[in-house]
């Protein structure tokens, strides 16, 4: 077993790192351009399709050699050869974590508990590609002898932002004679809207959810048992025909009416935030083919080979990793900018927001005591060139230091006149202006009046990160979902922190059971909430 690192603070590179940055805050970029003309041909890593372009961060080789040097004694190598060996590195759930091993190919090998969880892995694969090219291929016929026209994934968190983000992403690839829509929210809004032009003759539904017992998922799939069964006349042998699950309870699944050699297992080694490459991405390779789905998860699989081997100074996660804890835990970020360039990519940043925030928005290491330092970033963020007319002026001028992560490709899936290199001048110019901004020298020397040159200055000495490739594929996808994958892994282990658990999102859903009998209740019950939460449920009741 190896040593416990020393306590994160007390780490000889943390402590000369933070020698560094009472330099590098008061020093800005400009200065390390001009000091350094080939700083931005030099600080670049490419690697499996990936260009990244870290020379706007304010660090200095020195800086990124302290950097390295703290994930090494944060024995980050050990982290990563115990999640990829199967370890149960998720400490409080007891389980292990192997996202990894849902791209592995055939010939793989990685244990949990002894047992190879490769061969499970491709079963569940080979059903999803044989049902899937039924419904593509029009032969899954309806209930009443209809081919399938439309698909609806009902599930919530990691069943739904990942097929949404994916759908999205990957609309180019899709079939179009297939519909495709996401329900998520237990607002019946969200539901109502979604199959509110289908024809229930042609609709297949496909419910989300590990245990089948997730009270937002289930209530959407039981809203959707009652809208098909009302319009196909009744016959609760329709639901056999319209309804598949994505679950490991079988009992409830069949209780359901859902035939269960139509369930697609996963495994508790799966944390619903990384499982959009498990059968969760049912509708994913519904929408674009197996063939393409198994270029999705090759590129995934691509991205966790370079993960695992690369030395870190030259590891695309763990780079980007190190970059966010600097300008998190030493230069006072408390936000990161995730900008697509691309409008396919509008779901990423929401995608990324669970991936990043529900792994590490933690307060404690993993043996229960306080991490001594600011944890996960805030992570947000639109494509371009929309944000640009919304939230780059608090970006640019805006008293807070936001790093950006600006993400584009070199040729469009649509190629239109001169919208592509419009597109990127955009990219490349927003990251220039965040880096140099404009001084008030150059402000005069436009003949600005003298009143107006400070509200016309740009401060510049705004950090980001530029991630190109050359296109949007799905192999490129699983390497962009991938890398952020592991840059998570990367920033947990340095944080000593269960990047695998969210107990957080546990307490609000356990006080809402018991307020739903409030609610629903004939008469007023005794209530023995707080007065504000009282007060709420009784207008509530009013207003009904």
């Amino acid at each position: 077993m190896p040593v416990e690192p020393a306590p994160l603070t007390t780490r000889p590179a943390w402590l000369a790192l933070e020698s560094q940055a009472q330099i590098l805050r008061t020093t800005h970029l400009r200065q390390l351009f001009a000091e350094d003309p080939q700083r931005g041909e030099r600080m670049t890593l490419e690697a499996v399709g990936l260009f990244l372009d870290y020379s706007k961060n304010r660090v200095t080789d020195e800086t990124l050699k302290l950097l390295v040097e703290l994930a090494e004694q944060s024995q980050l190598r050990a982290r990563i050869d115990a999640m990829f060996r199967g370890d149960k590195i998720n400490v409080t759930e007891k389980r292990a974590v192997l996202h990894v091993a849902l791209r592995a190919p055939r010939s793989a090998r990685i244990s949990v508990d002894g047992e190879n969880v490769v061969p499970e892995v491709h079963a569940v694969l080979d059903k999803m590609t044989v049902f899937a090219e039924k419904i593509r291929s029009g032969n899954w016929l309806g209930h009443t002898g209809k081919p399938i026209r439309n698909v609806v994934n009902i599930g919530i968190g990691g069943s739904d932002l990942g097929p949404v983000m994916a759908y999205e992403a990957l609309k180019f690839y899709s079939d179009r004679r297939l519909t495709f829509r996401f329900v998520s929210n237990v607002d019946g809004t969200d539901f109502a809207e979604a199959v509110i032009d289908l024809d229930p003759q042609e609709t297949l539904f496909i419910v989300s959810s590990k245990t089948f017992t997730t009270l937002e998922t289930i209530t959407n799939a039981q809203s959707a048992r009652a809208w098909l069964l009302a319009r196909l006349g009744g016959d609760e042998q329709a639901v056999a025909r319209h309804f598949v699950a994505v679950s490991t309870n079988a009992t409830e699944v069949a209780k359901f009416g859902i035939d269960t050699a139509n369930m697609f297992g996963f495994w508790d080694w799966v944390g619903g935030r990384y499982s959009m490459d498990s059968a969760i991405g049912l509708s994913t390779m519904l929408a674009i083919g197996p063939e393409q789905f198994r270029d999705l998860l090759a590129g995934f699989h691509e991205l966790d080979e370079h993960f695992r081997t690369a030395p870190f100074a030259r590891n695309l996660p763990v780079l980007l990793a190190l970059l966010s804890i600097w300008n998190n835990n030493f230069l006072g970020a408390e936000t990161v900018a995730v900008l697509p360039y691309d409008q396919y990519l509008k779901r990423f940043p929401a995608y990324l927001q669970q991936l990043t925030m529900e792994s590490n928005g933690k307060r404690v290491q993993v043996d229960g005591t306080p991490v001594p330092v600011a944890t996960s970033p805030i992570y947000w963020g639109e494509p371009g060139t929309n944000g640009q007319h919304s939230f780059y002026q608090l970006i640019h001028q805006g008293t807070r230091l936001i790093p950006c992560d600006f993400l584009a490709f070199t040729e469009s899936l649509n190629p239109l006149g001169r919208h592509h290199d419009l597109l990127l001048s955009n990219v490349f110019a927003q990251a220039e202006a965040l880096a140099f901004g404009k001084t008030a020298e150059e402000v005069q020397a436009e003949g600005t009046p003298d009143w107006l040159v400070p509200h016309r200055v740009f401060a510049g000495n705004r950090p980001s990160n530029t991630i190109l490739a050359r296109r949007l594929t799905p192999a490129v996808l699983g390497r962009l979902v991938a890398l952020y994958e592991h840059m998570v892994f990367v920033q947990g282990a340095i944080w000593n922190i269960d990047s695998f658990d969210q107990w957080g999102v546990e307490l609000g859903k356990v006080l809402a059971q018991r307020i739903i009998p409030e609610l629903e209740a004939p008469r007023e019950p005794p209530l023995a909430h707080d007065s504000s939460t009282n007060n709420l449920i009784r207008r509530a009741r009013e207003g009904k």
